[in-house]
Parts: structure tokens; sequence; C-alpha cells
């Protein structure tokens, strides 16, 4: 099996390769072609199953075996000749024709789309602006804050009447023209006031009331409410009250730090808070730096990118997506269901991000190439190991599993990266500009 030609069509991203299978390859896939379909195939005077393949070729032609065998033989012969041919192959789209068929082997022509050839100039030198990633005495407070709070009971208060913020313990029923109405009727619900979670009026009205009194919530649903039977009416809550609790927060002292923390003293433990937002703000900061110079990179490429390619990208998007939703107990089909979407719309929201993302991995890769960046066993080695630790797995299983040049592949990418970002410049935010400043500039343009 061998390329005999490969040959660019008008489409620039699509190639046509001829492909040539040898006489004794393609005489074996006849042989099994037979040895396959003689099953089926009934000949007087013999059993079936039984009868010689030269008998049947001189009954029916010794074409017989030949489309079978085609299907065998080729998709070999087409990643062989795609190897050699050193294009990369993107799409499952196979536009197949025949050259010839017979005793001499088989000749086919095959069209395929292949990844685009990128021109890439400017990538030395980008500017992108970089956040502080400077930790203040304030964020390590708003942190032990959160804790706090996560650490935090319910409690019931007495004496006096429900207050913002105080989560209450109610019963309710709702009547639109003094008719009870499905999905309108809770008992011992438990509601913090001020949240929202009611149609908007209904929370304020059970603010000032007390535990064990009985009272009626007067609204209206909005216009556009979800339940269009009630769309626009006016209803009457009839409400008891039994319980009004308040949030109670731990002291922030030793014993927090002991019971929520690996750290004996609150000390310890604020330090330990600073150290892993300081690592958090600056992952975030070099992360959003990185992602700025991602899209200037995109914006750098001059290719005629195929179609195919950002078809493919959404798809790992929506599987990755589905992945995720699959370990919620739910799948794809249930959330297009739940949200009201078709399929269409919903791929459509990936589908920027995979624009992004295909020409930024174009780009590096063309960056790649032209910088002559290798990639190392060592490197390969590392990825392997670290991969393996990511797993939990044995180096020699994740070698099994995934194929060194795809490593290969996107370690190059990965030091392409690097190599962007050691020669790109840090820009200062731009100052803000206090009100008194911008009113002065005002008049001067004036």
């Amino acid at each position: 099996m061998s390329l005999k030609n490969a040959v660019k069509t008008e489409n620039v991203n699509r190639v046509e390769l001829e492909v040539e299978v040898d006489a004794a390859t393609f005489e074996k896939a006849i042989d099994a072609a037979y040895r396959k379909m003689v099953k089926t195939i009934a000949i007087p005077g013999f059993r079936k199953g039984k009868a010689p393949r030269a008998l049947i070729e001189k009954m029916y032609g010794v074409e017989t075996f030949y489309e079978e065998a085609m299907n065998a033989v080729y998709p070999d012969a087409l990643d062989a000749a795609i190897k050699e041919s050193g294009y990369e192959f993107v799409e499952d789209k196979i536009d197949l024709d025949v050259v010839s068929v017979g005793k001499e082997g088989l000749v086919f022509k095959a069209v395929i789309t292949v990844k685009p050839e990128v021109e890439i100039d400017g990538y030395l030198g980008l500017k992108a602006e970089k956040k502080d990633a400077t930790v203040t005495d304030a964020d390590v407070d708003a942190e032990l804050a959160n804790l706090q709070n996560r650490q935090s009971r319910l409690v019931a208060v007495e004496g006096r009447a429900a207050q913002l913020e105080d989560t209450v313990v109610f019963d309710f029923e709702g009547f639109v023209d003094d008719v009870a109405f499905e999905g309108g009727k809770g008992e011992n619900y438990s509601l913090k006031l001020g949240s929202g979670q009611f149609i908007p009026g209904f929370e304020d009205q059970i603010v000032g009331k007390s535990v064990d009194e009985e009272f009626d919530v007067n609204v209206t649903f909005p216009e556009d409410y979800q339940a269009t039977e009630l769309a626009g009416k006016p209803a009457v809550f009839k409400c008891k009250l039994h319980e009004i609790k308040v949030r109670e927060l731990p002291e922030l002292n030793d014993d927090l730090a002991k019971d929520c923390s690996e750290f004996d003293t609150l000390d310890e433990l604020k330090a330990d808070t600073r150290k892993k937002l300081e690592e958090k703000k600056a992952a975030d900061a070099d992360n959003e730096y990185e992602t700025e110079l991602a899209k200037q990179l995109a914006d750098l490429v001059k290719a005629e990118i195929p179609e195919a390619m950002y078809e493919n990208a959404v798809n790992d998007q929506v599987n990755s997506f589905d992945q995720r939703l699959r370990m919620q107990g739910l799948d794809l089909n249930q959330y297009i269901q739940f949200t009201g979407m078709t399929m269409e719309d919903f791929r459509k929201n990936f589908r920027p991000q995979a624009e992004l993302q295909t020409k930024v991995r174009l780009a590096l890769e063309a960056i790649a190439k032209k910088e002559n960046i290798e990639v190392t066993d060592e490197d390969i080695d590392a990825e392997y190991q670290k991969m393996a630790e990511m797993y939990q797995m044995e180096a020699d299983k994740i070698k099994a599993l995934i194929n060194v040049e795809a490593i290969k592949a996107d370690k190059a990418v990965e030091k392409a990266m690097t190599l962007v970002k050691e020669n790109a410049k840090v820009k200062k935010p731009a100052a803000k500009k206090t009100a008194k400043k911008a009113k002065t500039e005002e008049k001067t343009e004036e």
C-alpha cells in the first residue's frame, strides 16, 4: 500500500490523495471476502459455504468479491497514505472514487479535509494587562468571615417580631379569586427574609409579624410569571408564623481554628489563608493575562480554517458538558428539555469559544514550527509522570492509553505559549479618573 500522488483541490483545505493497494494485499482481501461471503452463496451441486471461489467468479464474474474486499482494505490504505502525505486529517467526510481495480490491485482517490497552512507574525512583544495579585488584610478578613458563616448555625429568637435577614419558618396557602391554586401551599417552609425567593412584596409583608401570628399576604403575580394562568393576577396568601431564627456566628478565635482547620491558633490559620489567597490571586492573574495574550494570537492567525475544525471543537465542548451533567445524574437530552433550547441553539453557545480555541491552537502550532521548538524525551516522560499522578495510575498504563505524538504536540504548544509569555510586555492598568479630574479634562477640551 502506498501514496501515488497528493494534490490540493480548488478548496485550499481539501486534498486529493491517489492511493495504491498492491496486487498481493488486494488478493488477500479478496480471498478474505470470499471466505466471508461463500457462506451465503448457493451453487447447485455444492453444500452452502463449500463452493470453490473460481467457480463462483466464473458464474457471477471476477468482480463478485471486489466491493467487500475494497471496503476491508481501504481504511488502512488511506491511513497509511495520509501519514505518508504529511497532511493532518481533520474531518470524517471523505469523498472516494475508484480509479482501477483488478488482479493488478486497487487504485483509488480520496479527497480529505486537512489542517490549513498558517502564517503568523508579530507574536513576540505582545502587550497585555496583568492584574495586581496583592492580598490585603481586608481580603483575609473577608475569607475568614466566609469561614465563620460556613460554621454558623440558625438559632431561634423570642420576644421580637421578624426582621429582614431573619430566617422564618411558616405555613402558607395561596388563593386567587378565593380559590386555592396548585403549587401555592407549603408547611413549615424555611425562608430568609430579603432573599427574593418569593414574588415581589411577599417577604416584606412578613417583616413585623410575630411567632404564632396568623396573617394575610396580598401580592400580584408578575405579568411574565412562568405559570401563565397566574400571571398578572392578584393573590392572597394565608400564613401562620411558627419560628423566627437568626444566624449565629462562632467567635473568630483559636477554638474556631482548631475546629475547622489543621491549625491550633488563629494566627496560623490567618497566615495559611493569606498564603492560599496569594497563590489563587497570582494564578487567576496569570490565567487572565495568558487569556488576553491568546486572544491577540488568534487575531494574528492568517489561514483559511475549515468549518470542520470549529465543529470538532464544539463537539469536544458539548461532550465535556455532557460528562459533567452525567456526574450530577443528568444527561444532555434532559438538560436541553429542561432549558427549552434546541440542540442547535445549545451548540451555538459554544461556538465563540470553539473558534478562539481553534485559532489559538493553530497559532501556537505555527509558532512552535517557526521557532523550531523541540520536545525532548525528558519532556515527554515528565508529562506522562504528571498525568500518572493526576489520574493515580501507573505511567506505563498512561503511555498505553495516550499516544506519544499527542503528548509531543501538546508539549510543543505549551512551550510555544511559554515563549510568547516570556517575550510579552506587561501593561500597567489604566489609571481610573476621579470625577474631579474627568470634569477638568472636559473643560479643557471645550
